[in-house]
């Protein structure tokens, strides 16, 4: 990496990658002991149910399986490719397979501490909550869908193509789009398809959010799901 693409860094500017790398890791390593021994205590005092057992057990692989993907990531990063000339960086595969298992991971322990702390509302099973409940759950999957197809962006340096919106460059549909063959391989390792297919998932996961918001003002709901479904478009809009 140094040879051919940093050969002019001087001793700060590393020390500035470096650090970051380290904090990340240290940080990582303190989550997964803030997590494990809490959760070790709590288990030996028994004040776990046998289903939250269930519950800790799942979020500790979980949290060790997060750390076993870091490592395999980075590795991708460090390995010699001496057929290939292109600029050092870490599998996009890894690095989606990285946030992916993070996003479970998060969304599994804030799931898990809310139906704790939170009583569950009790709502009369109609036909409209039950659409608002499915189209909330693939919601959920557009946008997580989102944010792994980020992850490709970032591993294929593909922010880099187009900076312009919301045409890329002075077309809708750029000539580059299905450059590589089989084309499969366009979805995955084509940075210009990458960057397209970005794009439109996150046009589509703000339309959703906007559209399940309208649709939840229709029904009656409690006050904490409504500041829930507010909530996820203010932020829907600032990302």
């Amino acid at each position: 990496s140094f040879n051919s693409l940093n050969h002019d860094m001087t001793l700060a500017e590393f020390k500035f990658i470096w650090y970051m790398e380290y904090s990340h890791r240290m940080w990582g390593r303190v989550v997964g002991l803030v997590y494990i021994l809490p959760a070790a205590y709590f288990w030996r005092r028994g004040w776990l149910s046998r289903p939250l057992k269930g519950c800790v057990l799942t979020l500790c692989g979980l949290v060790c399986f997060q750390g076993l993907l870091g490592w395999y990531m980075v590795k991708s990063g460090l390995e010699e490719k001496p057929d290939s000339y292109d600029i050092p960086r870490v599998s996009q595969y890894r690095l989606a397979a990285h946030l992916g298992s993070a996003l479970v991971l998060y969304s599994a322990s804030l799931w898990t501490g809310l139906s704790l702390l939170l009583p569950r509302h009790k709502l009369p099973e109609t036909h409209q909550l039950l659409r608002l409940r499915q189209y909330a759950h693939g919601t959920t999957a557009l946008i997580f869908l989102t944010a792994l197809s980020g992850a490709f962006v970032a591993g294929l340096d593909a922010g880099l193509v187009y900076n312009s919106f919301p045409k890329m460059g002075e077309r809708w549909i750029p000539d580059d789009l299905l450059a590589f063959s089989p084309v499969l391989r366009n979805i995955f390792e084509n940075p210009t398809t990458v960057q397209f297919d970005h794009r439109i998932l996150g046009i589509a996961s703000v339309t959703a959010v906007t559209a399940l918001y309208l649709f939840s003002r229709k029904i009656p709901l409690p006050r904490r799901t409504r500041m829930a479904v507010t909530s996820l478009l203010a932020v829907a809009c600032m990302q």
